[in-house]
């Protein structure tokens, strides 16, 4: 059995804002991310966006060059600065003593890369190490760095994960307000978004809203709220419809060019669910 220091209890900072992005796999979540990141950043806020994904493929999406993003190493592979704040080096072997609460307010400093629009960014990599489970060095770390990291009034996280929140510990959603959660007009996308709202209700996000992509005509709608009641409804804080828009797909990965100074419904729509957040109160724990 693994042995750990513990201090005392890190409670999430106070100020600024923390969201995660979550959904079914496919859905859109990344590009969401990427376009809520430097809508916010061009507003005049400090944007953290933070790459949980295993495909990590955030810097592409935020206008990162390939080549450049490529040579991204994820925190959670930077054994030597896990090391650092844990004192114990991940692939070590059981029976490993490590601090449960580092310190990791030089993380965005060392390893943060800005973007387009002046967004910072840092490449986590997957949350949970597969096979290893919550408890070990790396994932210490990670949950401290998006847990804890202390952010001014004007600064927000935006985090970009992997499909669903069951890969969430209690640690680690204690310092989200919102939870995004993006589906597509389907009828399986709309069932893991139900599913994925109600964890992250369990785990004590008080802020969850439902963002329903790619819809493309009036009945898409109608599908999608028929299908929310289908599968027990659900109390969302929010609910936004972003229509379809194939310059995504022709310009991806960068959401970049979506940000040329034209006006789309899909820019509109992403630009009031980034409103809708930013005017929700409310309280972790409540």
């Amino acid at each position: 059995m693994s042995g750990h220091e513990h201090g005392p209890p890190a409670e999430p900072p106070a100020g600024g804002l923390r969201v995660v992005v979550t959904g079914k796999g496919g859905v859109g979540k990344t590009s969401l991310t990427g376009l809520l990141a430097r809508l916010l950043a061009r507003r005049g806020m400090g944007v953290l966006a933070v790459d949980a994904d295993p495909q990590m493929n955030l810097p592409f999406a935020l206008g990162i060059p390939v080549d450049r993003g490529r040579e991204l190493v994820p925190l959670s592979r930077n054994v030597d600065y896990v090391e650092e704040k844990t004192g114990a080096r991940p692939g070590e072997g059981w029976g490993l003593l490590f601090r449960l609460n580092p310190v990791v307010d030089d993380v965005v400093a060392r390893f943060g890369v800005i973007g387009p629009d002046g967004v910072r960014l840092l490449v986590m990599g997957t949350v949970v190490v597969p096979a290893a489970g919550c408890l070990c060095p790396e994932n210490t770390v990670l949950n401290a760095v998006v847990g804890h990291i202390g952010l001014r009034d004007d600064e927000i996280i935006l985090m970009d994960t992997q499909a669903g929140v069951e890969h969430f510990g209690r640690a680690l959603a204690r310092g989200f307000q919102h939870a995004v959660v993006l589906t597509d007009p389907t009828f399986s996308g709309m069932q893991v978004a139900v599913h994925t709202a109600r964890l992250a209700r369990d785990l004590g996000i008080p802020g969850i809203h439902l963002v329903v992509n790619r819809v493309a005509t009036p009945s898409d709608v109608d599908r999608a709220l028929a299908l929310l009641e289908g599968e027990g409804g659900f109390a969302f804080t929010s609910r936004s419809f972003l229509p379809y828009d194939p310059r995504l797909l022709e310009e991806e990965p960068s959401v970049g060019p979506l940000l040329d100074g034209r006006s789309s419904p899909l820019l509109e729509a992403v630009t009031d669910l980034a409103g809708r957040v930013l005017r929700t109160k409310v309280v972790v724990g409540s």
